[in-house]
């Protein structure tokens, strides 16, 4: 059984971050390491919600971790709250990468145009730099401006996004995925591109007409998790694609209108069905 760790922030009501991660990786047969950057009542779309910040921890767990020699088949991060923190993450993970570790960076910081409250240029800049050091990074189209110091645009073409791909894989990172791309009226999905052979990726979903919080750790999650069940980087990211407008989809039937996260709980039983589908 492969082993990832996956590094965040948990908040204990919420539907994101750790508490999507774990049970889906686990769900994909993939034994699954939690290093909590943060412990939060609930997600930060509550109102007075506390945080306890477990940064100082980081290290310690990992040098406990290699006095045990443990090992992992990928490294995956997600939201990281300080640049401090990036940089212990940082040589975190060039402690335990060798040369069949996956790194997987999802990093999360914006949306719509803006960062997240808590952020600034200088942060966008830092995360740019753990980008630079991914096999694998999915930032959605707001990150990838603030990371590449580009104009950020509500239409855009394809070669729009093709040039922010080039301009991330310029950074560092192996390969590129942006999410949340719309290459045509009511569609919305993925478009990468592989730094080694240069070969773009493009995959659309119907565009659902609305939003939760939790979809982009969802979509991170089960993309690693599928590829590091032997797929392909674009049926991995493909898979990610169609699982998560399947949980929106799934969760605007509930009545009873769970606003602070998607109903995945309700779906994992076909995500296990497509990974197995797939790996036929």
């Amino acid at each position: 059984m492969k082993r990832i760790l996956t590094i965040q922030d948990i908040s204990c009501l919420g539907k994101c971050s750790l508490t999507v991660a774990l049970p889906l990786l686990s769900s994909m047969g993939i034994e699954t390491v939690i290093l909590p950057t943060a412990v939060l009542s609930t997600h930060t779309m509550f109102k007075n919600f506390t945080c306890k910040d477990l940064s100082d921890q980081i290290e310690p767990i990992a040098a406990h971790w290699k006095s045990e020699n443990v090992t992992f088949d990928a490294i995956y991060t997600g939201y990281l709250g300080t640049e401090e923190e990036i940089e212990t993450v940082k040589k975190l993970i060039s402690d335990f990468r060798t040369d069949d570790t996956l790194v997987f960076i999802d990093p999360a910081m914006g949306d719509n145009g803006k960062l997240y409250p808590a952020f600034n240029d200088a942060y966008a800049k830092r995360n740019a730099t753990l980008c630079g050091i991914g096999d694998m990074i999915v930032p959605n189209i707001t990150e990838a401006c603030f990371m590449t110091g580009t104009e950020y645009r509500e239409t855009y073409d394809e070669a729009y996004v093709r040039d922010l791909l080039q301009k991330l894989i310029a950074l560092g990172a192996k390969s590129a995925t942006l999410t949340g791309v719309s290459l045509s009226e009511g569609k919305t999905g993925v478009m990468g591109l592989d730094g080694a052979t240069g070969r773009y990726f493009s995959y659309q979903n119907d565009k659902i007409p609305t939003a939760y919080h939790g979809t982009g750790d969802i979509f991170s999650s089960v993309a690693v998790g599928a590829y590091m069940n032997d797929l392909s980087w674009d049926t991995a990211m493909k898979i990610a694609a169609d699982y998560t407008a399947c949980t929106i989809a799934k969760t605007m039937e509930d009545p009873a209108d769970p606003w602070y996260g998607v109903n995945f709980e309700e779906t994992i039983p076909l995500l296990v069905d497509t990974l197995r589908a797939e790996k036929k």
